[in-house]
């Protein structure tokens, strides 16, 4: 082999800055030994963004079999026309060696250099290359505290500081900016921004999104006060994991058959209802007692309601029964009921629609979505080696995720940002609140068909988001099963792989913090319970984002329908409420303005989108995944004409779960 002349071909990333001024060779690592940098060079320039290049090398020695690819990345002697070179970044997508017999290695990269590249073998010298890799990765994104009781985040204060690899594009980071900036800029003309007082009237409230009304904003509108949109929004709103069948009443809910009869009508009884399966409960217990904000200079309020809802017979509408504000019966946490006079009536609903925003914002986004989501990403770039089909499975659902974790910790919670300056619970109630909720989290709640089952929710008309999410999980979960039984012929494989149960093990004590509570599998042990799992990643960095996090601008920019804070305390008593104390208690034009820019912003995709199933970047070169990868892509095309199809029938289209629409990773 010594003497032998080897073709390499190089293809380059198409970002801006993606080329390079430096200096690039390779060394062919094989079973044999290694040879010294070989220069990649022509004469001009090369390595531009978004080419392909063909080089030549000779190799000075016999390597034996071909084992790896060691890239080196020099700066130039000279300075070049752009300034400093030894932080001249590059983007590769992969490198090719094409020998004179046999087919082309292809060695995926994707990713900024300034690193090594390897490829999975038993070989003493890969082994030691993936160990040396980890290592570098493992100074490279390290763990911290935020807060206690907290899943472990990224050790890193500020964006500026982050690897090129977890940054977002600048296309992607200009838009971002431009959205909300363009929000603010007309919230500032309007004279709405810096306002610290109350509305003056409902109709005031349309001044905010007078010119950024979706459909979607317009229907809730025009339908907030109605009692079955009401209850819609526990299906297929921004929280629909928390409503759960009732078959026996909480005993600190004491709703009795006279309450409700009007509701139910003749010939049927309350307790008939729970015994047939048409009564449903959502509980948001956990807010009970939990502390509250102070904005502008006054305290806010908070409630911990509990609300009875009716099925109808048939495919008729799902109503709400009753609500309590508070977890403790009694004469001063009365009943409300639809029967009631209309504001008090709607004053009830509309502490329940906060209830829902604290509850949605803290734990269904915050916590289960991106903090959750940035655990496995970090253990991923922790504990599996670029070469590991793991990694290439799961490296498209984590791009951008920690960009966004590390963003939202420096902009929306931190110190005087938006959550501590214009929300009801503020920092302190915000940390108090993810606490508990991680106290009782549990496995099966971030696995679509058991959550499905322990609510008892499996035959509710109308639940878009179990119809569609369980769809997606399914071709999710064929898809994981053709790549793990590709590289895992048998449970032993599974047990024996110690990268595989390192990455767990990390999910295990940085993310859920050693909780065996939890349920949360500190290892795994066979390829059934791995293929749950990778699926159980996979949906949660994905579809489940897109179903907590797409509807936000829709269902929040008409304030009343998911109000962020309180300005007066539940009503303790019924006949008091008025539209003035309504308005009164609903939060100032100032923070309504703060999170109607954060919707807009979040929910939003400001470009360079990748959506669920789309692989540019090819980290799989053998047949066997990229067949797995196409049919993965027709089963989601096949479910979005499914969804797209049901949507022309609905008055309002559920689009969250369509998979063109659902972001690859959790990115915003």
């Amino acid at each position: 082999m010594a003497g032998l002349r080897v073709r390499v071909r190089v293809s380059m990333g198409e970002a801006f800055g993606a080329g390079t001024w430096n200096k690039i060779s390779v060394s062919i690592v094989g079973t044999q030994g290694e040879t010294p940098p070989l220069p990649l060079d022509h004469l001009g320039k090369e390595f531009t963004a978004d080419a392909e290049e063909d080089f030549e090398v000779t190799l000075p020695q016999d390597v034996g079999s071909v084992l790896l690819l060691r890239v080196h990345k020099t700066p130039l002697a000279l300075p070049c026309p752009l300034g400093s070179l030894a932080q001249d970044a590059w983007f590769c997508r992969w490198f090719q060696l094409m020998l004179p017999q046999g087919s082309p290695l292809r060695f995926p990269c994707y990713q900024w250099l300034e690193a090594k590249i390897s490829c999975e073998d038993h070989h003493p010298r890969l082994q030691q290359q993936r160990e040396e890799e980890l290592q570098a990765r493992r100074e490279m994104y390290r763990w911290k505290t935020y807060n206690p009781g907290w899943p472990h985040c990224l050790d890193e204060e500020t964006v500026k500081n982050l690897n090129l690899n977890i940054k977002y594009s600048v296309t992607k980071k200009a838009n971002f900016y431009l959205q909300g900036g363009s929000l603010l800029a007309e919230l500032k003309l309007k004279g709405l921004w810096h306002r610290k007082g109350l509305w003056k009237s409902l109709k005031e409230m349309t001044k905010v999104f007078s010119f950024w009304k979706t459909p979607a904003v317009g229907y809730v509108f025009e339908h907030w006060q109605e009692d079955a949109f009401f209850a819609y929004q526990f299906l297929n709103g921004l929280s629909p994991v928390l409503i759960q069948r009732c078959r026996c009443l909480p005993k600190n809910f004491p709703v009795t058959d006279a309450m409700v009869a009007p509701m139910l009508g003749p010939g049927t009884s309350l307790q008939a209802e729970l015994e047939k399966g048409s009564v449903f409960l959502v509980d948001h217990g956990i807010l009970s007692g939990v502390r509250t904000n102070v904005i502008n200079g006054r305290p806010q309020f908070s409630a911990a309601p509990m609300t009875l809802l009716y099925q109808w017979p048939g495919c008729g509408p799902l109503l709400p029964l009753a609500i309590q504000l508070s977890q403790t019966p009694g004469p001063d946490s009365p009943i409300f009921l639809p029967t009631d006079d209309k504001w008090d009536w709607l004053l009830a609903k509309t502490w329940v629609r906060n209830a829902e925003f604290t509850f949605h914002e803290a734990l269904a986004h915050l916590l289960m979505g991106h903090l959750i989501a940035e655990v496995f990403t970090l253990a991923l770039l922790r504990q599996l080696p670029h070469c590991h089909p793991l990694f290439k499975l799961l490296i498209p659902h984590t791009r951008y995720t920690l960009y966004i974790s590390t963003l939202g910790r420096e902009l929306l919670i931190a110190s005087r940002k938006v959550v501590d300056r214009s929300t009801g619970l503020g920092l302190e109630g915000l940390s108090e609140l993810i606490q508990r909720h991680m106290e009782e989290l549990n496995y099966s709640a971030l696995c679509l068909p058991e959550d499905i089952r322990a609510r008892g929710v499996e035959d509710i008309p109308g639940y878009y988001y179990r119809d569609d999410g369980m769809k997606i999980w399914d071709a999710v979960e064929r898809f994981v099963s053709e790549i793990i039984n590709n590289y895992y012929p048998s449970d032993e494989s599974v047990r024996d792989d110690s990268e595989l149960q390192a990455w767990v093990w990390e999910i295990f004590s940085e993310g859920f913090l050693g909780r065996e509570s939890s349920g949360l599998p500190s290892s795994l042990r066979t390829r059934e319970a791995l293929i749950q799992y990778v699926t159980m990643v996979i949906f949660n960095c994905s579809a489940k984002h897109s179903a907590v996090s797409a509807g936000q601008f829709d269902f929040g920019a008409w304030m009343p329908n998911l109000p962020p804070s309180m300005q007066l305390p539940p009503p303790t008593s019924k006949g008091q409420a008025k539209l003035e104390g309504f308005l009164a208690t609903l939060p100032p034009v100032n923070a309504t303005c703060d999170m109607i820019i954060i919707f807009w912003m979040l929910s939003k995709e400001p470009g360079d989108q990748r959506p669920l199933g789309t692989y540019p970047d090819k980290h799989f070169t053998e047949e066997a995944p990229r067949r797995s990868i196409a049919a993965f892509q027709n089963h989601l095309a096949q479910i979005s004409r499914d969804i797209r199809e049901r949507n022309q029938g609905l008055e309002l289209p559920y689009t969250y779960l369509d998979p063109p629409l659902i972001e690859n990773s959790i990115s915003i």
